[in-house]
């Protein structure tokens, strides 16, 4: 469970100058279009076992945790269930996932649920990047984790938006639902940074 200071929760203002959403490519725009829906959709945090169906299972869209917003993207903006994708993946390769729950065989319910378990996926499926503090190597619809306080493992999508900081804004479910803000590289929130994927350069 996330344990957040309020500077942790606080909605930091968007710049008002916006750029085209010409200036990016398709799947960018569906990325964006897709995260951005959860605003006002997604308004609390609730990081509680639930038993999902399968495949395409979600929790209620009113709550989730911050993979949810991943997961719900990935499904609505580009047809991609990673909770079918983790689960099969996971049956096969089971070894090579985290063993930080004590689990012995896959659980569909939760397993894609979970950070580590999505940053393992994705770095076997070559969507890395570098991790590093300059902003002009991140861009729109690029997934992002970091450690909380060094501890809590936190997952993110860019905005197409910049914030008063000149970076790019997150999209992220960061204990009071679905929001946009001004983060990247802040330290009390998104420091270390701990992955970084970009979906339109996805290869499935």
């Amino acid at each position: 469970m996330l344990r957040l200071h309020n500077a942790l929760i606080v909605i930091f203002c968007l710049a008002s100058c916006s750029v085209h959403p010409s200036d990016f490519t398709r799947e960018q725009r569906k990325t964006i279009a897709a995260t951005r829906w959860q605003i006002g959709k997604t308004t609390s945090y609730n990081p509680s076992y639930q038993r999902l169906k399968y495949p395409k299972g979600d929790v209620p869209i009113e709550g989730g945790v911050c993979t949810d917003v991943i997961i719900r993207t990935l499904r609505k903006g580009h047809k991609i269930d990673l909770q079918k994708e983790i689960h099969e993946d996971m049956a096969a390769h089971f070894e090579l996932y985290p063993p930080l729950w004590g689990l012995t065989t896959p659980d569909y319910n939760i397993d894609h649920r979970r950070v580590p378990n999505i940053q393992t996926y994705l770095s076997r499926m070559g969507w890395n990047l570098p991790i590093d503090q300059i902003k002009t190597n991140y861009q729109p619809d690029d997934i992002i984790t970091c450690a909380i306080g060094g501890v809590t493992p936190h997952i993110m999508i860019v905005s197409d938006r910049k914030g008063i900081s000149g970076h790019w804004a997150l999209i992220h479910n960061v204990a009071i639902g679905v929001i946009e803000n001004d983060v990247l590289f802040n330290e009390k929130i998104t420091a270390p940074l701990t992955g970084h994927c970009r979906i339109s350069n996805k290869p499935l």
